[in-house]
């Protein structure tokens, strides 16, 4: 469906404009809002930061982002898009490096 937008005045073409962008950033508040409800707060996340893999919790939901805090407490806000949600291991418990049944003590 092609648009004519050669016929509009100025102030027309400034209304519209204004108009573009209002609805692309509607849009992008909406996808960012599609993406951060993947994740629950108090969840598990990692992403990727110079060249390595930081693990961290979810904390707040922001307008475009989350914030989420690491195990050394540094707060950081990411787009929802470059975080992974990170599975949680079992409470297996430990076993002794022989592989053999440690004898408790009484």
């Amino acid at each position: 469906m092609p648009i004519d937008i050669d016929g509009l005045s100025f102030e027309e073409l400034l209304e519209l404009n204004q108009r573009v962008v209002a609805r692309l950033k509607m849009l992008e508040s909406m996808q960012a809002h599609i993406e951060m409800m993947q994740f629950n707060l108090g969840q598990w996340v990692s992403f990727e930061h110079q060249g390595g893999r930081l693990l961290a919790t979810l904390v707040k939901y922001n307008r475009k982002t989350v914030t989420v805090v690491t195990d050394n407490g540094q707060r950081w806000n990411i787009s929802p898009h470059l975080l992974s949600a990170v599975k949680e291991a079992g409470t297996a418990q430990p076993q002794s490096p022989s592989g053999k049944k440690q004898k408790r003590l009484r």
